[in-house]
């Protein structure tokens, strides 16, 4: 069961960075694009880690990125294998399960983040255009 454990901590924190991705630029571009420019006003005087995210998110991208390749890695690497034992093998294969779950979770956030922040914008200005 220890092959698991460097598995699972590293989808955890893909998830949670690829989370930091959705907070600091998918929810202030939703919001104000649905009229609530004042709650992001509100939020970035509250917290003012968005600011500084936002400031520097092509390295959250980037760091966010290479946890999430690195973790897709491990969960899809040839020669992953479960224990023997039936009880600890289906324990390892119900883990692998919720994994995979998490770092498609996690996909999923960063590709929402990726396009609020890099090909919204540019998408949009092109559609004016055309």
């Amino acid at each position: 069961m220890k092959a698991q454990k460097p598995e699972q901590g590293l989808t955890w924190l893909a998830l949670f960075a690829s989370s930091g991705t959705l907070v600091c630029c998918a929810l202030p571009i939703t919001l104000v694009t649905l009229g609530m420019g004042a709650t992001v006003a509100s939020l970035t005087s509250s917290l003012p880690i968005l600011i500084t995210l936002s400031q520097h998110k092509i390295w959250v991208f980037a760091f966010s990125a290479i946890m999430l390749l690195f973790s897709g890695w491990l969960l899809y690497r040839p020669g992953r294998s479960c224990p023997t034992d039936p009880a600890l093998a289906a324990q390892c294969q119900r883990m692998h399960r919720w994994n995979l779950r998490v770092w498609w979770v996690s996909v999923a956030i960063w590709l929402t983040g990726f396009t609020a922040a890099f090909l919204a914008l540019p998408l949009m200005r092109w559609l004016d255009g055309a």
